[in-house]
Protein backbone atom coordinates (compact mmCIF):
# COMPACT_ATOMS: atom_id res chain seq x y z
CA UNK A 1 0.00 0.00 0.00
CA UNK A 2 1.72 3.64 -0.92
CA UNK A 3 -0.04 5.25 2.09
CA UNK A 4 1.90 3.11 4.52
CA UNK A 5 4.84 4.44 5.84
CA UNK A 6 8.15 3.57 4.43
CA UNK A 7 11.17 4.12 6.87
CA UNK A 8 15.03 2.99 6.80
CA UNK A 9 16.47 1.59 9.85
CA UNK A 10 19.61 1.75 10.93
CA UNK A 11 21.19 -1.00 13.46
CA UNK A 12 24.19 -1.33 14.23
CA UNK A 13 24.49 -2.87 18.29
CA UNK A 14 27.32 -5.03 17.80
CA UNK A 15 28.67 -6.67 14.88
CA UNK A 16 26.38 -6.27 12.15
CA UNK A 17 25.96 -2.92 9.88
CA UNK A 18 22.32 -3.14 9.07
CA UNK A 19 20.09 -1.19 7.17
CA UNK A 20 16.33 -2.25 6.61
CA UNK A 21 13.85 -0.35 4.13
CA UNK A 22 9.89 -1.40 5.37
CA UNK A 23 6.70 -0.14 3.74
CA UNK A 24 4.20 -0.65 6.53
CA UNK A 25 5.05 -4.43 7.08
CA UNK A 26 5.81 -5.32 4.04
CA UNK A 27 9.91 -6.01 3.69
CA UNK A 28 11.63 -4.26 0.57
CA UNK A 29 15.13 -4.10 1.26
CA UNK A 30 17.38 -6.00 3.84
CA UNK A 31 21.38 -5.39 3.71
CA UNK A 32 23.96 -6.52 6.27
CA UNK A 33 27.29 -6.12 6.23
CA UNK A 34 29.00 -8.59 9.33
CA UNK A 35 32.67 -7.84 10.88
CA UNK A 36 32.06 -11.27 12.53
CA UNK A 37 35.28 -12.77 10.84
CA UNK A 38 36.89 -9.76 12.18
CA UNK A 39 36.35 -11.07 15.63
CA UNK A 40 36.76 -14.83 15.45
CA UNK A 41 40.08 -14.74 16.11
CA UNK A 42 39.71 -12.70 19.12
CA UNK A 43 37.03 -15.21 20.58
CA UNK A 44 34.15 -12.77 20.89
CA UNK A 45 33.59 -9.10 19.59
CA UNK A 46 35.98 -6.17 19.75
CA UNK A 47 33.92 -3.55 20.74
CA UNK A 48 36.45 -0.53 18.47
CA UNK A 49 36.63 -3.35 15.86
CA UNK A 50 32.92 -3.48 15.45
CA UNK A 51 32.73 0.72 15.76
CA UNK A 52 35.65 1.07 12.79
CA UNK A 53 33.71 -1.37 10.72
CA UNK A 54 30.16 0.01 10.99
CA UNK A 55 32.03 3.61 9.88
CA UNK A 56 33.51 1.83 6.93
CA UNK A 57 30.21 -0.14 6.07
CA UNK A 58 27.32 2.39 6.61
CA UNK A 59 27.37 4.42 3.50
CA UNK A 60 27.39 1.48 1.08
CA UNK A 61 25.37 -0.76 2.84
CA UNK A 62 22.30 2.04 2.62
CA UNK A 63 23.23 2.58 -0.78
CA UNK A 64 22.84 -1.07 -1.24
CA UNK A 65 19.80 -0.68 0.60
CA UNK A 66 18.33 1.87 -1.36
CA UNK A 67 18.40 0.27 -4.81
CA UNK A 68 17.19 -3.45 -3.66
CA UNK A 69 14.15 -1.06 -2.59
CA UNK A 70 14.18 0.37 -5.60
CA UNK A 71 13.22 3.85 -3.51
CA UNK A 72 14.85 7.31 -3.58
CA UNK A 73 15.88 8.61 0.12
CA UNK A 74 14.15 11.64 -1.01
CA UNK A 75 11.19 8.87 -0.57
CA UNK A 76 11.74 7.91 3.04
CA UNK A 77 8.53 9.16 5.56
CA UNK A 78 11.55 8.41 8.33
CA UNK A 79 14.55 6.99 9.56
CA UNK A 80 14.94 4.93 12.38
CA UNK A 81 17.80 4.00 14.50
CA UNK A 82 18.79 1.44 17.26
CA UNK A 83 19.75 3.87 20.26
CA UNK A 84 20.62 1.26 22.52
CA UNK A 85 21.07 -1.19 24.44
CA UNK A 86 24.12 -1.97 22.96
CA UNK A 87 28.11 -1.27 22.60
CA UNK A 88 28.23 2.41 23.14
CA UNK A 89 30.79 2.91 20.37
CA UNK A 90 29.02 1.14 17.83
CA UNK A 91 25.70 2.62 18.38
CA UNK A 92 27.41 5.96 18.09
CA UNK A 93 28.20 5.43 14.37
CA UNK A 94 24.63 4.50 13.91
CA UNK A 95 22.97 7.17 15.61
CA UNK A 96 24.89 9.82 13.93
CA UNK A 97 24.29 8.49 10.17
CA UNK A 98 20.70 8.03 11.39
CA UNK A 99 21.09 12.54 12.22
CA UNK A 100 22.71 12.99 9.72
CA UNK A 101 21.00 11.41 7.40
CA UNK A 102 17.45 12.55 8.56
CA UNK A 103 18.79 15.97 8.86
CA UNK A 104 19.55 16.52 5.45
CA UNK A 105 16.54 15.06 3.76
CA UNK A 106 14.10 16.83 6.42
CA UNK A 107 13.24 13.76 7.89
CA UNK A 108 11.80 12.18 10.87
CA UNK A 109 14.39 10.83 13.07
CA UNK A 110 13.04 7.98 15.40
CA UNK A 111 15.45 6.64 18.02
CA UNK A 112 14.50 3.00 18.72
CA UNK A 113 14.84 0.01 21.11
CA UNK A 114 16.86 -2.83 19.86
CA UNK A 115 15.30 -5.65 21.98
CA UNK A 116 11.48 -4.14 21.28
CA UNK A 117 12.81 -4.39 17.27
CA UNK A 118 13.84 -7.73 17.82
CA UNK A 119 9.83 -7.90 18.85
CA UNK A 120 8.20 -5.59 15.87
CA UNK A 121 10.19 -7.98 13.23
CA UNK A 122 8.09 -10.57 13.25
CA UNK A 123 5.51 -8.14 11.81
CA UNK A 124 7.51 -8.74 8.47
CA UNK A 125 6.44 -12.05 8.30
CA UNK A 126 2.91 -13.23 9.98
CA UNK A 127 1.44 -9.39 10.07
CA UNK A 128 0.47 -7.25 12.84
CA UNK A 129 1.39 -8.45 16.47
CA UNK A 130 -1.35 -9.79 18.18
CA UNK A 131 -1.50 -7.37 21.66
CA UNK A 132 -0.47 -8.45 23.86
CA UNK A 133 2.19 -10.44 22.54
CA UNK A 134 4.61 -12.48 24.78
CA UNK A 135 8.08 -12.53 23.41
CA UNK A 136 11.07 -14.44 24.16
CA UNK A 137 14.13 -12.98 23.18
CA UNK A 138 17.43 -14.95 23.30
CA UNK A 139 20.91 -13.93 21.85
CA UNK A 140 24.39 -13.48 22.57
CA UNK A 141 23.94 -10.75 24.73
CA UNK A 142 20.08 -11.28 26.35
CA UNK A 143 17.50 -13.23 27.16
CA UNK A 144 14.60 -12.07 28.49
CA UNK A 145 10.75 -12.46 28.76
CA UNK A 146 8.94 -9.42 28.11
CA UNK A 147 4.95 -8.79 27.78
CA UNK A 148 4.03 -6.28 24.92
CA UNK A 149 0.28 -5.00 25.10
CA UNK A 150 1.63 -1.99 22.62
CA UNK A 151 5.18 -2.19 20.97
CA UNK A 152 5.48 1.37 20.26
CA UNK A 153 4.83 1.96 24.20
CA UNK A 154 4.11 -0.74 26.50
CA UNK A 155 6.62 -3.20 26.68
CA UNK A 156 7.03 -5.15 30.40
CA UNK A 157 10.27 -6.79 31.34
CA UNK A 158 8.95 -10.36 32.99
CA UNK A 159 12.20 -11.64 33.40
CA UNK A 160 16.06 -12.26 32.17
CA UNK A 161 19.05 -13.43 33.06
CA UNK A 162 20.96 -12.79 35.83
CA UNK A 163 24.53 -13.69 34.21
CA UNK A 164 25.35 -15.42 30.77
CA UNK A 165 22.68 -14.71 28.10
CA UNK A 166 21.97 -17.96 26.24
CA UNK A 167 24.05 -17.22 23.22
CA UNK A 168 27.23 -16.20 25.67
CA UNK A 169 26.71 -19.96 27.10
CA UNK A 170 26.79 -21.44 23.44
CA UNK A 171 29.96 -19.12 22.50
CA UNK A 172 31.36 -20.50 25.69
CA UNK A 173 30.94 -23.68 25.28
CA UNK A 174 32.19 -23.94 21.52
CA UNK A 175 35.79 -22.11 22.68
CA UNK A 176 36.05 -25.27 25.60
CA UNK A 177 35.39 -27.98 22.79
CA UNK A 178 37.94 -25.36 20.26
CA UNK A 179 34.48 -25.14 17.76
CA UNK A 180 35.43 -21.03 17.05
CA UNK A 181 33.25 -18.25 16.82
CA UNK A 182 30.37 -17.78 16.57
CA UNK A 183 29.58 -20.76 18.67
CA UNK A 184 25.17 -21.06 18.40
CA UNK A 185 25.43 -22.43 14.78
CA UNK A 186 28.29 -25.17 15.15
CA UNK A 187 26.88 -26.52 18.36
CA UNK A 188 23.21 -26.40 16.68
CA UNK A 189 24.86 -28.46 13.69
CA UNK A 190 27.25 -31.10 15.62
CA UNK A 191 24.11 -31.41 18.05
CA UNK A 192 21.82 -32.87 15.20
CA UNK A 193 24.65 -36.16 15.32
CA UNK A 194 24.18 -36.47 19.20
CA UNK A 195 21.96 -37.65 21.39
CA UNK A 196 20.43 -34.90 23.72
CA UNK A 197 20.20 -37.54 26.70
CA UNK A 198 23.86 -38.59 26.93
CA UNK A 199 24.40 -36.21 29.46
CA UNK A 200 22.41 -34.78 32.68
CA UNK A 201 23.78 -31.15 33.28
CA UNK A 202 21.72 -29.46 35.42
CA UNK A 203 18.55 -26.45 34.40
CA UNK A 204 19.34 -23.52 35.96
CA UNK A 205 16.55 -21.41 38.08
CA UNK A 206 14.60 -24.04 37.56
CA UNK A 207 13.42 -25.21 41.12
CA UNK A 208 10.60 -24.32 43.20
CA UNK A 209 12.09 -21.27 45.17
CA UNK A 210 13.40 -19.72 42.18
CA UNK A 211 12.21 -16.90 40.00
CA UNK A 212 9.65 -18.23 37.78
CA UNK A 213 11.10 -16.12 35.19
CA UNK A 214 14.35 -15.46 35.20
CA UNK A 215 17.47 -17.48 33.62
CA UNK A 216 21.26 -18.35 34.28
CA UNK A 217 23.47 -20.45 32.62
CA UNK A 218 26.25 -19.85 34.13
CA UNK A 219 26.37 -22.54 36.13
CA UNK A 220 25.58 -25.17 33.22
CA UNK A 221 28.57 -23.36 31.11
CA UNK A 222 30.71 -24.20 34.40
CA UNK A 223 28.96 -28.06 34.62
CA UNK A 224 29.77 -28.52 30.71
CA UNK A 225 33.00 -27.61 31.11
CA UNK A 226 34.19 -29.43 34.29
CA UNK A 227 32.68 -32.20 32.27
CA UNK A 228 34.84 -32.01 29.16
CA UNK A 229 37.83 -31.07 31.48
CA UNK A 230 37.48 -34.09 33.22
CA UNK A 231 37.36 -36.14 30.14
CA UNK A 232 40.61 -34.96 29.46
CA UNK A 233 42.12 -34.93 32.01
CA UNK A 234 41.06 -38.94 32.36
CA UNK A 235 42.73 -39.19 28.73
CA UNK A 236 39.15 -40.02 27.38
CA UNK A 237 37.96 -38.48 24.04
CA UNK A 238 35.28 -35.97 24.43
CA UNK A 239 32.27 -36.59 22.76
CA UNK A 240 31.49 -33.65 20.80
CA UNK A 241 28.35 -34.36 19.19
CA UNK A 242 27.01 -35.80 22.60
CA UNK A 243 28.07 -32.70 25.02
CA UNK A 244 26.93 -30.36 21.88
CA UNK A 245 23.17 -32.06 22.02
CA UNK A 246 23.27 -32.22 26.26
CA UNK A 247 24.17 -28.79 26.20
CA UNK A 248 21.69 -27.36 24.02
CA UNK A 249 18.76 -29.22 25.22
CA UNK A 250 19.39 -28.05 28.99
CA UNK A 251 19.12 -24.53 27.56
CA UNK A 252 16.23 -25.18 25.28
CA UNK A 253 14.52 -26.47 27.84
CA UNK A 254 14.81 -24.10 30.03
CA UNK A 255 13.82 -21.23 27.96
CA UNK A 256 10.64 -23.08 26.63
CA UNK A 257 9.72 -24.21 29.86
CA UNK A 258 9.63 -20.57 31.41
CA UNK A 259 8.10 -18.86 27.84
CA UNK A 260 5.26 -21.51 28.48
CA UNK A 261 4.25 -21.09 31.67
CA UNK A 262 4.75 -17.23 31.86
CA UNK A 263 2.11 -17.05 28.27
CA UNK A 264 -0.02 -19.41 31.06
CA UNK A 265 0.33 -17.35 33.75
CA UNK A 266 -0.70 -14.19 31.85
CA UNK A 267 -3.61 -15.56 29.79
CA UNK A 268 -1.47 -14.34 25.93
CA UNK A 269 -2.18 -16.84 23.62
CA UNK A 270 0.61 -16.42 21.81
CA UNK A 271 4.28 -16.72 22.20
CA UNK A 272 7.05 -14.92 19.69
CA UNK A 273 10.84 -16.20 19.92
CA UNK A 274 13.34 -13.84 18.53
CA UNK A 275 16.90 -13.33 18.99
CA UNK A 276 19.95 -14.74 17.20
CA UNK A 277 19.52 -17.65 19.07
CA UNK A 278 15.78 -17.95 18.00
CA UNK A 279 17.72 -19.14 14.97
CA UNK A 280 18.54 -22.44 16.99
CA UNK A 281 16.68 -25.59 15.08
CA UNK A 282 16.26 -27.48 18.36
CA UNK A 283 14.98 -24.55 20.06
CA UNK A 284 12.06 -24.45 17.20
CA UNK A 285 11.28 -27.38 17.70
CA UNK A 286 10.78 -27.41 21.43
CA UNK A 287 9.25 -24.80 21.26
CA UNK A 288 6.66 -25.66 18.49
CA UNK A 289 5.95 -29.02 20.61
CA UNK A 290 4.93 -27.11 24.07
CA UNK A 291 3.04 -24.70 22.39
CA UNK A 292 1.03 -27.41 20.36
CA UNK A 293 0.56 -28.50 23.77
CA UNK A 294 -0.32 -25.99 25.34
CA UNK A 295 -2.46 -24.37 22.92
CA UNK A 296 -0.49 -21.54 22.11
CA UNK A 297 0.35 -19.92 18.60
CA UNK A 298 3.83 -19.59 18.06
CA UNK A 299 5.74 -16.79 16.10
CA UNK A 300 9.37 -17.22 14.95
CA UNK A 301 10.80 -14.54 12.01
CA UNK A 302 12.47 -17.14 9.46
CA UNK A 303 16.47 -17.41 10.93
CA UNK A 304 17.98 -14.24 9.36
CA UNK A 305 15.05 -11.99 10.74
CA UNK A 306 16.18 -13.45 14.07
CA UNK A 307 19.95 -12.59 13.77
CA UNK A 308 20.51 -8.27 14.09
CA UNK A 309 19.51 -6.51 11.44
CA UNK A 310 17.87 -3.49 10.17
CA UNK A 311 14.67 -4.59 9.00
CA UNK A 312 13.80 -5.12 12.34
CA UNK A 313 14.47 -1.11 13.27
CA UNK A 314 13.08 -0.37 10.19
CA UNK A 315 9.35 -2.15 11.35
CA UNK A 316 9.53 -0.79 14.57
CA UNK A 317 10.29 2.58 13.14
CA UNK A 318 7.21 2.08 10.62
CA UNK A 319 5.17 1.37 13.84
CA UNK A 320 6.20 4.73 15.12
CA UNK A 321 4.73 6.30 11.90
CA UNK A 322 2.06 4.90 11.39
CA UNK A 323 0.67 5.33 15.48
CA UNK A 324 1.19 8.43 15.64
CA UNK A 325 4.33 8.70 18.41
CA UNK A 326 6.58 11.67 18.17
CA UNK A 327 9.97 11.53 16.85
CA UNK A 328 13.31 11.69 18.41
CA UNK A 329 15.24 15.14 19.47
CA UNK A 330 18.54 16.00 17.31
CA UNK A 331 20.64 16.15 20.43
CA UNK A 332 19.17 11.97 20.76
CA UNK A 333 22.23 9.93 22.37
CA UNK A 334 22.88 6.33 22.40
CA UNK A 335 22.48 4.40 25.59
CA UNK A 336 24.42 1.56 25.58
CA UNK A 337 21.57 0.28 28.95
CA UNK A 338 18.17 1.91 27.37
CA UNK A 339 15.40 -0.12 29.45
CA UNK A 340 13.37 -2.34 27.38
CA UNK A 341 10.74 -0.25 29.05
CA UNK A 342 11.64 2.36 26.58
CA UNK A 343 10.73 1.09 23.03
CA UNK A 344 11.98 4.72 22.12
CA UNK A 345 13.15 7.88 22.79
CA UNK A 346 10.99 10.60 21.74
CA UNK A 347 11.47 14.19 21.94
CA UNK A 348 11.12 16.07 25.13
CA UNK A 349 7.74 18.08 25.06
CA UNK A 350 7.92 21.12 23.66
CA UNK A 351 10.92 20.26 21.91
CA UNK A 352 10.97 20.97 18.12
CA UNK A 353 10.85 17.75 16.19
CA UNK A 354 12.97 16.48 13.49
CA UNK A 355 10.67 16.58 10.62
CA UNK A 356 10.65 20.10 10.24
CA UNK A 357 13.84 21.97 9.48
CA UNK A 358 13.03 24.90 11.28
CA UNK A 359 15.26 28.03 11.55
CA UNK A 360 15.92 27.19 15.28
CA UNK A 361 18.29 24.12 14.53
CA UNK A 362 20.93 25.82 12.28
CA UNK A 363 23.42 23.43 10.70
CA UNK A 364 25.85 25.09 13.27
CA UNK A 365 23.94 23.34 16.24
CA UNK A 366 23.48 20.33 14.31
CA UNK A 367 26.98 20.52 13.73
CA UNK A 368 27.97 21.03 17.45
CA UNK A 369 25.20 17.89 18.76
CA UNK A 370 27.59 15.86 16.33
CA UNK A 371 30.75 16.96 18.15
CA UNK A 372 29.12 16.66 21.35
CA UNK A 373 28.65 13.25 20.31
CA UNK A 374 31.03 11.73 18.34
CA UNK A 375 33.52 12.74 21.01
CA UNK A 376 31.60 12.20 24.09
Amino acid sequence: MADEPLVLGIETSCDETGVGIVRGHTLLADAVASSVDEHARFGGVVPEVASRAHLEAMVPTIQRALKDAGVAASDLDGIAVTAGPGLAGALLVGVSAAKAYAYALGKPLYGVNHLASHICVDQLEHGPLPEPTMALLVSGGHSSLLLAPDITADVRPLGSTIDDAAGEAFDKIARVLNLGFPGGPVIDRIAREGDPDAIAFPRGLTGPRDAAYDFSFSGLKTAVARWIEAKRAAGEEVPIADVSASFQEAVVDVLTRKAVRACKDEGVEHLMIGGGVAANSRLRAMAERRCEDAGLTLRVPRPKLCTDNGAMVAALGAEMVARGRSASAWDLSADSSLPVTDPHVPAPTGHTHSHSHSHSHSHDHVHELSRKNLYA
